[in-house]
């Protein structure tokens, strides 16, 4: 495949696609609790393993929150890794508050 990675948010889908042309090749599903992002579950199916396609989905969200000023709370285990192998991107991670993990 000779065609560039794009990652979209889909709200209505609550989740972040990742493509390489037509084909979605991982997403990560969330929640939304007020102006936080619960990030539940990243996927790249095996076909498309090992071409940092789940790297660049956690990048790209971290990203949005940043310039749409909302948080993230990690549910998902390769989030809560990126967040302990980047500590420059800890300024997006949700404080902890009551009722934290109720995502919508």
């Amino acid at each position: 495949m000779t065609d560039k990675l794009t990652i979209t948010d889909n709200p209505a889908g609550r989740r972040y696609e990742a493509r390489i042309g037509e084909q979605l090749v991982g997403w990560v599903d969330y929640g939304r609790v007020r102006n936080r992002l619960v990030a539940i579950h990243t996927e790249v199916p095996p076909e498309f393993g090992g071409r940092g396609i789940g790297s660049a989905l956690v990048k790209h969200v971290v990203a949005d929150a940043r310039s749409s000023g909302f948080s993230i709370t990690p549910r998902c285990p390769l989030f809560v890794t990126w967040f302990e192998r980047h500590p420059a991107d800890r300024d997006v991670l949700a404080t902890r508050g009551p009722r934290e993990d109720q995502a919508t």
